[in-house]
C-alpha cells in the first residue's frame, strides 16, 4: 500500500542528541513507519535534499489561554516549527472560572501579560465554568498544532475565594479544600500540571498585585494534594526571588518552590534569567536547583537563548517617551499625524527638555520597573539598540543608541527620538533587559548548556504589544547552532533541546523523537537559509487589536499528525491539532 507521505533524502535529526543520518521518512495513519531508505509509492512526496528533518517542536511556556477561543492556528507559534503547545503558564489563564469573575481575570491577563483587554474580552466566547469544561469546550474545534493546558494558580485562587482572592489575603481552610479539589478535578480532566507566579513584575490592568504573588508555603502543600495517585504531572513557578532583599529572603523564596515539588511529589521547573539589579543571581538558582536534585527532587531551569526585553515603538506598548507630558498630549493621535508633529523641531525641543511622569504605580499595569528605568534614559540606552530589517539579538555594545550619540557627539535621547520616527515611525527599538548584562549572550550559553536547563519562557501568546519570543525555537537554530561566531551549540543537542527534552517533561512519550511506531510530527528546514525576518504590529486581535507576529524564512514544511500544516511560509488547510489530555494513569 501507498504511504501518505514519504520525506526523502534530508539529514535526519532525531531529538535523541545522535549525529545527523542522511534517511528516508515514511508516513501513514499519522505516525512513522519506515526510517532509513524508503521504497514504494506515496499520496505526497516532499524532497528534503539539503535540508534538516526534525521532530516538531514542543514548547512547555505559552500564554494561549485566550486566544484559542477565536485562533486555530495558534499562531506565532506555529510559524517557527512548533506542533505541541502548553499553556496556563506563570499562574495566569481562564479555567476555572465563575461567572462573576470573568471580567477580573480579563484585567488579569491584560495586565500580566499585555493582552489587550478588548480582544480577550469579545474573543473568548467562555463556554465553561470548571477546568475539565474548559477542555471539553477548546477540545470542540479543530487546531493546526496540539495544545495541552496547565491550572493557573491565580484563576483557581479566585474561583475558590471570589472577591477574597487578593495577594495579602490568606485562604481559609475550606477555601483552600476548594481550590484542591477543583485542581484536583482539572488534573483527571487532562491538565499536563499546575502553574503558580510570584513577580512583583505581573500585575492586573489596575495595578494590584497578582492573587497567588504572596501566598505562603502553607497553601501551596495543601494544593500539592491534588496530585496523589496521578500519573506524570508538572509543576511550573516565576518567582522575582526577592532579589533586592537579603540572602534569607532569597533562600527563603526558593525553599517555599521546592516545598511544593516536594509535597507533590512531582517535578519542578523554575523560570531563570539574568535579572536586572543582580546580573549573578541566575546561578545562585542554578546552585539551589543542584541541591534539589541531589535532595532526590526533580527540578529544572527554564532559560531562553537570547535576551529578554522589550520591542519599543510608537505603535508598541512601551517606548522610552511615553511617560513626558509633551508626547501625552499627542498620544492619542494617528500614528501617521503623531509622527508629522514629533518631527516639528519645537516639538522635539520640548519633549528633550522634560522628565518622565511615573507611568507605574496604583491603577497601573506596568511594572515599577519601568519607572526606574525612565528615570535613567541615558544609561538606558546603552542597552537599546535598532532592530533593523535583519534583526541582531546579539548586537555590540558600541552599536547601541548610546554609542551612536557618542560619535555623533550629541545627546542620547535626541538618537533614540529620530530612531523612533524612522520608516514613518514603525520602526523598531530592541532593548534586553534580562540576560544581557554583560552585552553578550554568553551568560545565556552557560545557562542552555546547563545539563538541568530546559527550553523555555516563550511566551507564545502573550506580551503581543512587547516582544515576539514565540520565534525562540528558530533563533537557537538560526543563532547558536550557525549564526554565532563562537561558543556554538551542535545541531543534534539544539533539536534536542526543542524536541525530546521538552516532549519528555510533559509526559508526552508519543513525541520528541523521530523513530518508528512514534506520532508524526515533523519539521523540515532549510538550515542554511533559516532566518528572522523582522517583527511586525499587525491587527488581527478581535476588537481591532495588534499583536506582533515575526515569520522566518527557511521553514519547507511543519508536519503535525502526519499532515503539513505550513509549507514555504504558508498555513494550509488542515487542522490535525487538538486538545492534549495528560494520561489518566
Amino acid at each position: 500500500m501507498a504511504h501518505d507521505l514519504i520525506i526523502a533524502g534530508g539529514l535526519v535529526v532525531d531529538g535523541t542528541g545522535a549525529p545527523p543520518r542522511l534517511a528516508d521518512l515514511a508516513i501513514s495513519g499519522g505516525k512513522i513507519v519506515e526510517l532509513g531508505s524508503v521504497a514504494g509509492p506515496a499520496a505526497k512526496t516532499i524532497d528534503a535534499k539539503g535540508a534538516i528533518v526534525t521532530p516538531g517542536f514542543v514548547d512547555i511556556h505559552g500564554h494561549y489561554d485566550g486566544q484559542i477561543s477565536w485562533d486555530d492556528e495558534i499562531a506565532p507559534s506555529s510559524h517557527h516549527g512548533v506542533t505541541t503547545v502548553v499553556m496556563g503558564s506563570c499562574g495566569v489563564g481562564f479555567a476555572p472560572v465563575r461567572v462573576k469573575d470573568r471580567e477580573r481575570l480579563i484585567q488579569l491577563m491584560e495586565g500580566v501579560e499585555d493582552i489587550p483587554g478588548s480582544a480577550l474580552s469579545e474573543g473568548i466566547d467562555w463556554k465553561w465554568e470548571t477546568f475539565g469544561e474548559y477542555l471539553d469546550a477548546l477540545s470542540a474545534r479543530p487546531r493546526l498544532i496540539d495544545v495541552g493546558a496547565m491550572v493557573p494558580h491565580d484563576a483557581l485562587r479566585v474561583f475558590a475565594m471570589g472577591e477574597r482572592a487578593a495577594a495579602n489575603v490568606e485562604a481559609t481552610d475550606a477555601e483552600m479544600s476548594a481550590m484542591k479539589a477543583e485542581l484536583a478535578s482539572a488534573l483527571r480532566a487532562g491538565a499536563f500540571g499546575f502553574s503558580t507566579g510570584r513577580s512583583d513584575n505581573h500585575r492586573a490592568v489596575d495595578g494590584s498585585a497578582t492573587p497567588a504573588s504572596e501566598v505562603t508555603a502553607r497553601e501551596l502543600t495543601a494544593l500539592a494534594g491534588a496530585f496523589d495517585g496521578l500519573g506524570h504531572r508538572v509543576l511550573q513557578a516565576v518567582s522575582d526571588f526577592d532579589m533586592a532583599r537579603s540572602k534569607e529572603a532569597f533562600d527563603g523564596e526558593l525553599e517555599l518552590l521546592l516545598s511544593m515539588a516536594r509535597a507533590a511529589k512531582r517535578p519542578l521547573s523554575i523560570s531563570v534569567m539574568q535579572r536586572t539589579g543582580d546580573s549573578e543571581q541566575w546561578r545562585k538558582i542554578f546552585d539551589g536547583i543542584e541541591r534539589a536534585n541531589r535532595e532526590g527532587l526533580t527540578v529544572r531551569a527554564q532559560v531562553a537563548p537570547r535576551g529578554i526585553g522589550v520591542l519599543l515603538g510608537l505603535e508598541a506598548t512601551f517606548h522610552p517617551f511615553m511617560g513626558f507630558p509633551t508626547y501625552k498630549r499627542l498620544s492619542a493621535l494617528p500614528l501617521e499625524q503623531r509622527v508629522k508633529e514629533l518631527a516639528k523641531p519645537e516639538v522635539k525641543a520640548a519633549i528633550l527638555s522634560e522628565k518622565s511622569e511615573p507611568v507605574a504605580g496604583d491603577g497601573s499595569p506596568i511594572p515599577p520597573l519601568a519607572d526606574q528605568l525612565l528615570a535613567n534614559l541615558d544609561f538606558v540606552t546603552m542597552s537599546l539598540f535598532k532592530l533593523g530589517d535583519d534583526p541582531n539579538y546579539e548586537p555590540r555594545r558600541e552599536d547601541s543608541l548610546f554609542g551612536e550619540a557618542m560619535r555623533r557627539g550629541v545627546r542620547p535621547l535626541e538618537v533614540v527620538y529620530d530612531a523612533m520616527l524612522e520608516s514613518g515611525g514603525k520602526a523598531l527599538l530592541y532593548f534586553p533587559i534580562y540576560n544581557y548584562a554583560s552585552g553578550s549572550l554568553d551568560e545565556v550559553g552557560q545557562m542552555l548548556r546547563h545539563p538541568l536547563a530546559m527550553m523555555g519562557l516563550s511566551d507564545g501568546g502573550a506580551h503581543v504589544g512587547t516582544i515576539c519570543d514565540a520565534s525562540f525555537p528558530t533563533f537557537l537554530l538560526s543563532h547558536w547552532v550557525k549564526g554565532r561566531a563562537s561558543g556554538n551549540i551542535a545541531l543534534e543537542q539544539a533539536v534536542k533541546m526543542l524536541t525530546s527534552t521538552t516532549a519528555s517533561w510533559m509526559g508526552l512519550d508519543d513525541r520528541g523523537v523521530l523513530a518508528l511506531g512514534k506520532r508524526a510530527d515533523v519539521n523540515v528546514i532549510d538550515l542554511d537559509h533559516l532566518k528572522l525576518k523582522p517583527p511586525s504590529l499587525v491587527r488581527d486581535l478581535p476588537a481591532g487589536g495588534r499583536r506582533f507576529l515575526q515569520e522566518a524564512s527557511g521553514y519547507r514544511a511543519t508536519i503535525v499528525r502526519g499532515e503539513i500544516v505550513r509549507q514555504d511560509g504558508a498555513t494550509t488547510a488542515a487542522r490535525p491539532g487538538t486538545i492534549l489530555r495528560a494520561k489518566a494513569g
